[in-house]
C-alpha cells in the first residue's frame, strides 16, 4: 500500500521506500498515462502526480495510483539518458576549501568527482538546477559556505553534503564551487531543459582551452551526450 496524501487540490503526493522505487513508480505512472494525468514530478523518494480536476477527483486518482504502484516494483525500468558533461576544474573557486575539509589533494577531489555516475534525483531551486547524487564517501560532508555568493556564474559545478549539482543560470548560491561546464543546460525562452529526473550524469575533466572551445554549446550535442 502506497502512502498517499493530497498536494493542494490537483495533485497526489506519494512517498516511496527509496530513490530507486520512486524512479520506478514515476516511470510506471508515465507508462500507464491515465486520461487525467497532467504531470509527474520526481524528487528523491517522493513523486507528485498532478491531475486534471475536470476529469478526476483526488480519491479516484489515488486509487488508480495504488493499482499502478502494486505492479510498478516488479516492472523493469530503462535507465535514464546518460549525459557526459565536461567540467573545467581549473575554474574552481572552492577547491581549497573542499581540500581543507576532506584532507584530499585537488587532484584527488577531481578524480573522485569524475569517478561516479550520478542520478538526477530532482530539479529545483531555479529552472533546470539538477540535484545529483550521490558523492563518493570521501567527498561527503562539506558544508555550504557560511555566506552565499550574490552571483554564481552559469555552468558552475558545486557540491555540499552528499550532493553535487550545476547552476544552469546566474543565481546567488552557497554550494562549494569546484568547477564549471561550458555547456548551456537551460534556455527558458526556448523551453530547453535537457536534464530530467531519473537521467544520469558523468563529469569529464577538461582544460580551459577546451572550455572556451565548447562554450555555449548545448548538452544535446551528439558528441557529448550518449
Amino acid at each position: 500500500m502506497l502512502l498517499c496524501q493530497p498536494l493542494g487540490d490537483q495533485a497526489v503526493l506519494i512517498y516511496l521506500a527509496d530513490e530507486a522505487a520512486a524512479v520506478r513508480f514515476a516511470a510506471a505512472v508515465r507508462r500507464a498515462n491515465p486520461t487525467w494525468l497532467v504531470d509527474v514530478v520526481l524528487a528523491y523518494t517522493s513523486v507528485a502526480v498532478f491531475y486534471d480536476l475536470d476529469r478526476v477527483n483526488y480519491g479516484a486518482a489515488a486509487e488508480t495510483l495504488q493499482r499502478v504502484g502494486a505492479t510498478a516494483q516488479s516492472q523493469e525500468t530503462a535507465p535514464g539518458t546518460l549525459h557526459r558533461i565536461p567540467c573545467c576544474y581549473d575554474l574552481a573557486l572552492d577547491l581549497p576549501r573542499v581540500a581543507q575539509h576532506t584532507g584530499l589533494t585537488h587532484e584527488a577531489i577531481i578524480r573522485l568527482h569524475t569517478s561516479v555516475e550520478y542520478t538526477v534525483y530532482a530539479i529545483g531551486f531555479c529552472p533546470g538546477f539538477p540535484y545529483l547524487g550521490y558523492l563518493p564517501a570521501e567527498l561527503c560532508g562539506v558544508p555550504r559556505l557560511e555566506s552565499p555568493r550574490q552571483r554564481v556564474e552559469p555552468g558552475s559545478v558545486g557540491l555540499t553534503g552528499r550532493q553535487t549539482g550545476i547552476y544552469p543560470l546566474p543565481r546567488p548560491g552557497g554550494w562549494n564551487l569546484i568547477g564549471r561546464t561550458p555547456l548551456e543546460l537551460v534556455n527558458v525562452a526556448d523551453g530547453y531543459f535537457p536534464l530530467k529526473p531519473g537521467d544520469r550524469v558523468r563529469f569529464t575533466a577538461i582544460d580551459e582551452a577546451a572550455f572556451q572551445q565548447l562554450r555555449g554549446r548545448r548538452l544535446e550535442s551528439s558528441d557529448i551526450t550518449t
